[in-house]
């Protein structure tokens, strides 16, 4: 199933020792730049329906089908896919375009990403937007460590880590039950679950819960996944300690404007602490589940138009 022809052409861009296969709108809005970041298990496709809303209201908007997803490179080192890497894939994004600096916008694993960045690179973010996952206190503990000790060894993100090779094999398996299944409302299920969580959603041949997009929208994922299969996503889960280490030395604290955007019905818990390590952000709450763009895209795109006209304006 190829891309609906709606949907802007790819362009593919070598960066930081990697090729990405990126997605633009409002190329002709030189000088806004704001970079979309997918989460996992998804795409640049996710951002459909904020490209055109970014881009009218005078955006350039660049989406990357980041390391390990669609058509950009998948490198076969698990190290590569640590967030020195994935950062630094954005930084070089920013110098390809000639941009000094931009607005991020994350969504799940992507919205991690951009937290890091902003850690790592500072000057190279004005104005972060993220959805679902809000900022990660580092705390005392390599988070992988904490999570076994808190959840178990069942815990997804503990399982891809502890038992590698094992849900790449069964999603690579399962890929279109897989992501029928979780691309629906409120699914996955209010952690904590069991690791195999992941495998079950894969196994499971019943649809669970209301799907947020058609078929031939969730064909588009089908395609890539089954192209790419799941070995250099699931990588990245596979970094978050070395991550954690990776941001011992760096200032916790975020400085940029930023807005987080939370679904009221997410099993991703929202944060008690966020403005300790984000004094300047503002919250916006959504009534639906984790895939908060794809579920309420007009509802999304009011919010993130809302806040940065705000943002311009001061």
């Amino acid at each position: 199933m190829s891309i609906p022809t709606d949907f802007p052409n790819a362009t593919f861009v070598s960066v930081n020792g990697v090729e990405l296969e990126v997605f633009e709108a409002g190329q002709q809005n030189t000088g806004t730049p704001i970079v979309l970041c997918h989460g996992w298990p998804e795409h640049a496709f996710s951002w459909r329906y904020q490209m055109p809303a970014l881009a009218a209201a005078g955006y350039h908007v660049i989406v990357p089908n980041q390391r390990g997803y669609g058509n950009s490179s998948s490198p076969s080192e698990v190290t590569d896919y640590d967030i020195e890497h994935l950062s630094g894939d954005l930084v070089a994004l920013l110098d390809h375009y000639g941009y000094e600096d931009a607005t991020f916008v994350g969504h799940d694993w992507g919205a991690m990403v951009v937290w890091g960045l902003t850690l790592l690179h500072p000057d190279r973010v004005n104005k972060v937007i993220n959805l679902s996952l809000p900022y990660q206190e580092r705390g005392e503990k390599p988070w992988i460590e904490f999570m076994e000790e808190f959840f178990g060894d069942d815990f997804y993100f503990v399982h891809f880590n502890r038992q590698p090779g094992v849900a790449d094999a069964v999603l690579n398996y399962n890929t279109f039950q897989f992501l029928r299944n979780m691309f629906r409302k409120n699914v996955p299920p209010a952690p904590p679950q069991p690791g195999m969580m992941m495998i079950n959603l894969a196994e499971t041949k019943t649809p669970l819960g209301e799907p947020i997009m058609d078929d031939s929208d969730l064909a588009v994922f089908v395609a890539a996944f089954e192209g790419t299969g799941f070995t250099g996503s699931i990588n990245w889960y596979r970094n978050l300690d070395r991550n954690w280490h990776q941001l011992a030395d760096v200032d916790p604290v975020i400085q940029q404007p930023a807005l987080m955007i939370y679904g009221d019905r997410d099993p991703i818990a929202k944060s008690e602490n966020l403005s300790d390590f984000v004094p300047n952000v503002d919250v916006v709450n959504l009534d639906c589940g984790h895939w908060i763009q794809q579920e309420k895209p007009e509802e999304t795109n009011r919010a993130i138009l809302k806040w940065l006209k705000q943002q311009d304006a001061t």
